[in-house]
């Protein structure tokens, strides 16, 4: 496999970082969901802490993603897909990765301002980056509400418009992210 982006996939390390913020956004959404589910208590503390762990670790392999696409080129998009379409799937991509750096940039806020600590799995209790605010809080609370749907209709638009390449087009447009070779490749 290789490591590094060539003019027709995507590497290892990029489909790495691609794949795990998938996996850890879909955990995201499963944990806030569950602790909204859950009374005020010891269990819906130890629900949220978890949920910003996963935001941490999210926005620090966003960060190190967008290191690792700025040093290292993505594949150039068939000739067959019309100039409108490689557009918007440009837009689709920087909503993507903006709404991944501040949606967990929201959270950490939110938790800030709320003198709520953010740490990461027990292990490193990171900074306020404000302090205590109530009307900063309701702020961050609600922009963190309104940016994970956001993400997460952004996010389905980016799988509908990866299926319609692979299941009507068939080009290489999923299967370049895909970590293992589909046959005829």
């Amino acid at each position: 496999m290789q490591i590094k982006n060539d003019a027709l996939r995507y590497g290892a390390i990029a489909q790495f970082f691609h794949w795990a913020i998938v996996a850890l956004v879909i955990t995201q959404f499963v944990l806030a969901n569950m602790a909204e589910d859950l009374p005020l208590g010891v269990a819906k503390v130890a629900m949220l802490a978890r949920h910003k762990s996963v935001g941490i670790t999210i926005l620090g392999l966003m960060l190190l993603r967008l290191l690792w696409r700025w040093l290292n080129p993505v594949p150039a998009m068939p000739n067959t897909v019309p100039r409108w379409q490689q557009r918007v799937a440009h837009i689709t991509h920087a909503l993507l990765y903006v709404l991944l750096v501040i949606t967990p940039l929201f959270g950490w806020l939110m938790s800030s301002a709320r003198n709520f600590p953010v740490s990461w799995f027990g292990l490193v209790t990171l900074p306020d980056l404000i302090q205590p605010n109530q009307h900063a809080y309701d702020f961050f609370h609600k922009g963190h509400e309104i940016l994970a749907a956001s993400l997460f209709m952004v996010a389905l638009l980016h799988i509908a418009a990866a299926l319609k390449h692979h299941l009507m087009d068939r080009d290489n447009i999923l299967r370049r992210m895909l970590p293992v070779r589909l046959k005829g490749e």
